[in-house]
């Protein structure tokens, strides 16, 4: 790439490296020159370094897969509740954090999908958005006046459905 002028770089920009590769090639980089000078102080007679040894205790780690086996075991008591159908209202709160985290998600990939456009496309992005915006309402006031129409439909349905039902009693 050609450097601009009058554009400062980072030093990350520079040098193109992510923390990640950095570390892990910094790391092999220290265990060769390890390797290296262990096997180079025999060469120059020279006593090799001291490198400490490292042991895990074993109480803490089986207390703590201890405890992990006890919520993994709650954890797949409580998906066999919910899979077999006994607690109805763990069945609805999963349906309903599945649907917010689906949500979520979606939202999350709409923002980064309509980031790009927007800035070469702006303009026309905001125009889309405001055009959505005057159809969403539309949709909006047609459903409501659809709810309006049906209660008004149900009523009268059920006034009818009375006035039989009175008729009936009466002849019986």
């Amino acid at each position: 790439m050609e450097e601009q002028k009058g554009i400062s770089r980072s030093p990350r920009e520079l040098l193109e490296y992510n923390l990640l590769p950095l570390v892990g090639h910094l790391l092999m980089l220290t265990l060769a020159l390890l390797f290296l000078w262990s096997n180079v102080t025999t060469f120059i007679h020279k006593s090799p370094t001291r490198i400490p040894e490292v042991q895990i205790p074993k109480d803490p780690v089986l207390e703590c897969a201890q405890a992990l086996r006890f919520e993994i075991n709650c954890d797949f008591s409580v998906l066999q509740d919910i899979a077999s159908g006994r607690d109805f209202k763990k069945i609805l709160a999963v349906i309903a954090s599945l649907w917010v985290l689906t949500l979520f998600y979606i939202g999350i990939a709409v923002v980064f999908t309509l980031l790009l456009p927007y800035k070469g496309f702006g303009f026309r992005v905001f125009f889309f958005c405001e055009q959505s915006s005057y159809y969403f309402t539309r949709f909006l006031c047609y459903t409501r006046n659809m709810r309006t129409r049906l209660i008004h439909l149900l009523r009268k349905q059920c006034m009818r459905l009375r006035s039989s039902m009175q008729c009936l009693m009466q002849n019986f």
